[in-house]
């Protein structure tokens, strides 16, 4: 979890976010529809995006799970950064499920077009609906990226 391995005694039935929440104390992923639609609960497992109200805790044992917390470990991101100066940051309950896909996008596409950012965070829905903003956090931190590659 996060780089640290932890060790839990859950029922078979405990969902990774439930974990996360009430075990580790990790709440930037978020509890909402418990079914997958909304992706606030969106982890990196094995660096691939999945939902965590998805995933039973067993499932994850031996693996690596990455969290919103654990992305940021060392301050803000360059990506959320981006978020911040976009203005994509509105109520924020869904913020940290859009990073987190939106880092997995880049990590997999470092310059996407924006329908691909779209698409990659269809799964992540916004009732504030900042999806442009967003859209553009993504789309500069990927210029930031590759200007710093170069």
């Amino acid at each position: 979890m996060n780089g640290t391995q932890h060790t839990l005694a859950v029922p078979a039935h405990r969902t990774l976010l439930e974990a996360l929440r009430d075990e580790l104390d990790l709440p930037g992923s978020k509890s909402c529809c418990a079914e997958g639609e909304c992706g606030a609960c969106t982890v990196l497992l094995d660096g691939r995006a999945v939902n965590a109200c998805l995933v039973l805790c067993l499932e994850v044992e031996g693996h690596e799970v990455t969290t919103i917390e654990g992305l940021s470990r060392d301050g803000l991101t360059d990506l959320q950064q981006e978020f911040l100066a976009a203005g994509a940051v509105q109520c924020g309950f869904c913020i940290p499920g859009q990073v987190v896909s939106a880092e997995y996008l880049l990590r997999t596409t470092p310059d996407p077009t924006e329908p691909q950012i779209r698409d990659a965070l269809a799964g992540n829905l916004c009732r504030c609906a900042g999806y442009q903003r967003i859209v553009c956090a993504v789309r500069a931190t990927a210029d930031r990226r590759a200007a710093a590659d170069d």
